[in-house]
């Protein structure tokens, strides 16, 4: 009978499942053993490699390993990040995670207890949140689903740091299907209807600069007219306005060290910008006491913050429709505020303007504008046809 060599932790059937056993040595005076349960001897194996490279890195801790629950309760509270990523991920633990696992240890949280979780979340009927005044009554998205896959892998990655696991379950899971994402973008003939349709509205500045500089709805909207340097010809993106559950709009920092970022200022931007600054001088005039200034670019009639709510409502909605454009809803695909961003890509994608510097104006750490931003209108696949047949000498 072959025999693993001592001090390699030995596998074998218990119960109906796969069963891991490592010697972790003396602690307290007692010997202590990693167990791990798991469907498949292949997967038992590999977390027994990850538990003995922990154990021979001093980093493996035999006390006993908290609950999901209880380790996410500390893991929300510590982890650096945004606060409404934070928001986001305290609603994946509390919405799903929490409720179907959040009463095992993570130790016991195998790859197919987990493909199992998240197969039943892919029929599941609604979230489990019974505190919503309205229920949403279909299964979770494929992308959702993922986004629970991946939360749930950035959490007990810190628990394999801490020394509570010896490898990530989530990594032998198997991955989600999503299909590609594909944005939705304003053709050169849609982008210039847009913006006659927005001509004379007290935000036509906005979309002016959005559309020509790529920018984020909150990058927008937390413009400060000390970040504009109308001399200079050029905008500074320095903040970003969102809105957090319990404050309202807050400022904060750009979503990334690549978002902060100082750009040239096309001439229709420049154009639209100075008007929006007269217009704006004699709002001010005319709120009188009632004006509050925040030195903001974008602001409501008595200088205080706009809400992309509000954006949306009042102004973004109304001019897609006068353009002839569907604007997109919760319920309805369509154009979206931040398709404005999309659109500047692939415009400038269309012109020739190299990745790399589209890159740098839209603030990304990292090349995907071809991945996510470029779209081949109709209108530029028949120019491509007609230049094809010119470089050709078609009759």
């Amino acid at each position: 009978m072959n025999r693993r060599p001592y001090g390699l932790g030995s596998v074998f059937r218990y119960r109906g499942r796969w069963r891991g056993l490592l010697s972790v040595g003396r602690i307290d005076g007692k010997r202590r053993r990693l167990c791990f349960d798991d469907a498949t001897r292949a997967d038992v194996e590999q977390r027994l490699v990850a538990a003995r490279d922990a154990r021979r890195r001093g980093t493996l801790i035999c006390t006993t390993p908290p609950t999901l629950g209880q380790f996410a309760k500390g893991w929300l509270e510590e982890i650096a990040v945004r606060p409404l990523t934070r928001v986001n991920y305290r609603q994946k633990f509390e919405g799903h995670l929490v409720p179907e696992l959040g009463g095992v240890r993570i130790d016991k949280l195998s790859a197919s207890r987990l493909d199992e979780f998240f197969r039943a979340e892919l029929r599941a009927r609604g979230p489990h949140l019974h505190q919503l005044a309205r229920p949403v009554h279909h299964p979770l998205s494929a992308q959702s689903v993922a986004h629970l896959r991946t939360v749930l892998h950035t959490a007990l990655a810190q628990a394999v740091r801490y020394g509570h696991l010896a490898s990530n379950p989530v990594e032998l899971t198997r991955p989600i299907p999503v299909a590609q994402y594909e944005a939705t973008f304003l053709s050169p003939p849609q982008a210039r209807a847009f913006l006659r349709a927005a001509v004379g509205d007290r935000l036509e500045a906005l979309y002016w600069v959005t559309l020509s500089l790529g920018l984020r709805q909150g990058e927008a909207l937390a413009l400060r007219w000390r970040d504009v340097d109308l001399a200079g010809r050029t905008l500074s993106v320095r903040a970003t306005l969102q809105r957090h559950p319990g404050k309202g709009l807050v400022f904060s920092d750009p979503k990334t060290k690549k978002s902060r970022r100082t750009l040239p200022l096309p001439d229709v931007a420049l154009r639209a910008l100075r008007t929006h600054r007269a217009r704006q001088d004699q709002e001010r005039l005319a709120a009188g006491e009632a004006w509050r200034d925040h030195d903001l670019v974008f602001a409501t009639r008595r200088g205080r913050p706009l809400s992309a709510t509000h954006v949306m409502r009042a102004s973004f909605r109304p001019l897609c429709e006068r353009a002839g454009i569907r604007p997109g809803t919760r319920l309805c695909k369509g154009l979206r505020f931040h398709d404005l961003r999309h659109s500047a890509a692939t415009l400038l994608l269309a012109e020739g303007v190299p990745q790399r510097v589209i890159m740098e104006v839209l603030g990304h750490s990292r090349i995907t504008t071809s991945e996510r931003y470029l779209h081949v209108a109709t209108e530029l696949a028949i120019e491509a046809a007609a230049a094809m047949d010119r470089a050709l000498g078609a009759s």
